[in-house]
């Protein structure tokens, strides 16, 4: 019975790894591509601009699914090590964490119109056209 259960929490595990869909950021136009160094330079305020591109990173809510999966696989941080990481960084006077936006479609709105912004949607939402600037 025990080898059972065990073989049902690896399929479950694994098919919750599978269910995920692929993030890449995508980026205003002018934005250069960037590497996950970069990437995580600039939604961790250590980086303000790529190149001599000023870059405004957007987020989705806390709690929401996307944005704990980009945290994972592209940070490396869960919400608690991210939120806190904001919290010391803000009250040293070193920046603000970045924008949030209810949706995917409101965070693609924005970085579609605004110079500089970035931000990681699925795959699948990804407008065509978009200039992706990074994908795992």
């Amino acid at each position: 019975m025990p080898r059972f259960i065990c073989i049902l929490l690896l399929l479950s595990a694994a098919r919750w790894c599978c269910a995920q869909e692929a993030l890449v950021v995508v980026a205003a136009s002018g934005v250069p591509r960037i590497d996950q160094t970069i990437l995580q330079r600039v939604y961790t305020g250590r980086a303000q601009a790529i190149g001599d591109q000023t870059v405004t990173p957007v987020h989705l809510p806390a709690g929401n699914a996307l944005r704990q999966q980009f945290l994972e696989q592209f940070l490396g941080q869960n919400e608690e090590q991210y939120t806190g990481y904001w919290l010391v960084r803000r009250y040293v006077g070193k920046g603000a964490p970045p924008r949030e936006f209810p949706s995917v479609e409101e965070a693609l709105r924005f970085i579609g119109s605004t110079p500089g912004a970035l931000g990681y949607v699925p795959l699948s939402k990804v407008p065509p056209g978009a200039n992706v600037i990074f994908r795992r």
